[in-house]
């Protein structure tokens, strides 16, 4: 009865693990797309809106706490995109051509906060490789915050779109049976 339950919080926990993997592949090979968001949107996509949340705010606080502190102020991020995911997922399928603007509509709240951290409270630099890009244009003679929302806006969408692709093709490996299990978790509320 309890094992519908334990086997989601087990995904869920698999999920925040993706997240902080592919944070760390980007951040150590200083890629100018962060990878952070894999965990997040698989959940999303499966689970919905609020437990889609769930491992993008895990990996933020445990990557936060451990070797990069800007992920805690970039955890609004990880909810919007959770979020946005989940609502996203549970009335269309994107899948071919649809991926795109699916990526845009995950994409462009996010960046709004995303590049309002970066700017204002970092002032342009921080630990992702996109910040030789924010500086770079900035050096050209850019005003710092239209730099940082032009650098944000392009990594973020190549980043969602990577990662949404990711996370169909991901989607498409489990087994439906694995599936099934996952998502019927505890909507019988203990009851056979």
């Amino acid at each position: 009865m309890k094992r519908p339950v334990t086997f989601r919080l087990c995904f869920l926990a698999f999920c925040a693990a993706l997240n902080l993997v592919g944070g760390t592949i980007a951040l150590m090979l200083r890629l100018p797309i962060y990878l952070d968001t894999l965990g997040t949107m698989l959940s999303a996509a499966l689970f919905g809106p609020v437990l889609g949340m769930l491992p993008g705010l895990a990996s933020g606080l445990i990557s936060g706490f451990t070797s990069d502190i800007y992920a805690l102020y970039y955890l609004p991020v990880q909810l919007i995109i959770g979020f946005l995911t989940g609502c996203l997922f549970s009335r269309w399928n994107p899948k071919g051509w649809r991926i795109f603007p699916a990526a845009c509509m995950i994409s462009l709240p996010g960046t709004v906060v995303s590049s309002a951290i970066t700017a204002f409270v970092f002032g342009g630099i921080t630990s992702s490789g996109s910040t030789f890009l924010v500086q770079l244009l900035h050096g050209l003679g850019m005003n710092l915050t239209l730099s940082v929302c032009i650098v944000q806006a392009a990594t973020d969408l190549t980043d969602r779109l990577i990662v949404l692709a990711l996370t169909l093709a991901v989607l498409s490996l489990i087994p439906r049976t694995m599936r099934y299990e996952l998502q019927k978790g505890n909507s019988r509320h203990g009851s056979l």
